[in-house]
C-alpha cells in the first residue's frame, strides 16, 4: 500500500496533494492498473480518450502522423507522464497518436468520471490539470507567431513543440527532406544550412529522412527568443 501512495503522490497532477486527500481518493475512485509488454498498443489513433492514463514504469512510443503517413513525429514518455491529458475534454476526445510499450509498462489508468470526481474534491488536483493544460495551450500561440513572422528555425521549432510532451525524449520527425522544404515553403539550401546550423549548436542531428531533436527544451527557447525579440 505504501507504495502505490508513493506512485500517486509521484504524478504530476496529483503534486502537491496531502497523504490524507490520496487516501480518501483511492476510496472514492477506481484505479486500474494495467501492464503493457514491449510492442504492446496502449492507446491507438482515433481511439476515444475515456481515461486518463498515467505511466507509473517502464517507457513509451508516442507518434503522431498527418493522413497520408508522409509526416510522423515520435517521442518516448516514461513514469511519472501521462498520456495526452488533453484530449480528455472538449470538442475533440479522441487520442491523435498511437502509443506502444517499448519495454515491460505499467499505467494507471483512471475513468473520467472518477476522474472528475478527484478534480471536484480538492483545488490541487484542478489546478495541476489546468495548469496542464494552460501550457499545451500556450505554446500553440507561440507556434502560430512563428509560422507568421518567424524564421526557418522557429518553424521547425513551432512544429515539434506542438505535437510532442514537455517529458518527451528520443524525439524524431520522420519525412523526406524534399517535402519538408516544400511544405515549410523555402529552398532546400536554405533549409539544409538551417539544419546544419542547429545541428552544430547541438540542437538536433538529420539525414535524408529524419530529423532527431537532442534537445526539446533548447526548442523552447528557440520560441520564447523569438517571442521575446518581437516585442
Amino acid at each position: 500500500m505504501d507504495s502505490m501512495y508513493e506512485i500517486l503522490m509521484g504524478l504530476p497532477l496529483m503534486k502537491g496533494v496531502s497523504r490524507d486527500r490520496i487516501s480518501e481518493i483511492v476510496g472514492m475512485a477506481k484505479f486500474h492498473f494495467l501492464k503493457y509488454l514491449p510492442g504492446e498498443a496502449i492507446v491507438n489513433a482515433g481511439d476515444p480518450c475515456t481515461h486518463i492514463k498515467f505511466i507509473i514504469s517502464g517507457k513509451a512510443r508516442l507518434s503522431i502522423a498527418n493522413s497520408d503517413k508522409r509526416f510522423i513525429v515520435s517521442q518516448s514518455l516514461a513514469a511519472p507522464d501521462v498520456i495526452a491529458p488533453e484530449f480528455l475534454f472538449g470538442k475533440a476526445t479522441h487520442y491523435p497518436c498511437n502509443g506502444i510499450a517499448i519495454e515491460p509498462t505499467g499505467i494507471l489508468q483512471i475513468s473520467k468520471a472518477d476522474y472528475m470526481k478527484i478534480l471536484g474534491c480538492d483545488q490541487i488536483f484542478l489546478f495541476n490539470f489546468l495548469n496542464t493544460l494552460s501550457m499545451n495551450a500556450q505554446k500553440g500561440i507561440e507556434g502560430i507567431l512563428a509560422i507568421a513572422t518567424g524564421s526557418l528555425e522557429d518553424r521547425i521549432a513551432f512544429w515539434i513543440i506542438s505535437l510532442t510532451q514537455r517529458g518527451g525524449t528520443d524525439i524524431a520527425l520522420t519525412c523526406r527532406q524534399r517535402d519538408l522544404y516544400s511544405l515549410f515553403g523555402v529552398q532546400r539550401t536554405s533549409f539544409l544550412a538551417t539544419l546544419e546550423s542547429m545541428k552544430q549548436r547541438g540542437i538536433i542531428d538529420y539525414d535524408q529522412t529524419e530529423i532527431r531533436i537532442k534537445s526539446r527544451r533548447d526548442l523552447l527557447e528557440i520560441l520564447n527568443s523569438s517571442s521575446e525579440d518581437a516585442e
